[in-house]
């Protein structure tokens, strides 16, 4: 990725964990990234969102914790592999 790009990402994500009582949130942007792409390409583009956002549900559902959020992109993964 572009630093311009970073930076915006940056911004972002600072100002949405803001918005939405999240700033301690437990994940890995660059896992979240690339469960997106994986989904976008393995399935189709719209899967991204779909994906990232169920993956986020049951990390929450779990507890909320780092594992619980790399446990939920990992089994997003394995699933979207088939």
């Amino acid at each position: 990725m572009s630093d311009d790009v970073d930076a915006v990402l940056d911004a972002w994500w600072t100002t949405l964990t803001r918005a939405l009582g999240l700033e301690d949130v437990p994940a890995d942007r660059g896992a979240i990234l690339g469960l997106a792409g994986e989904a976008a390409h393995a399935v189709v583009r719209p899967a991204a969102p779909i994906t990232t956002f169920l993956a986020g549900y049951a990390a929450g559902l779990a507890g909320g914790s780092a594992s619980d959020v790399a446990a939920a992109i990992e089994r997003s993964r394995a699933a979207t592999e088939g």
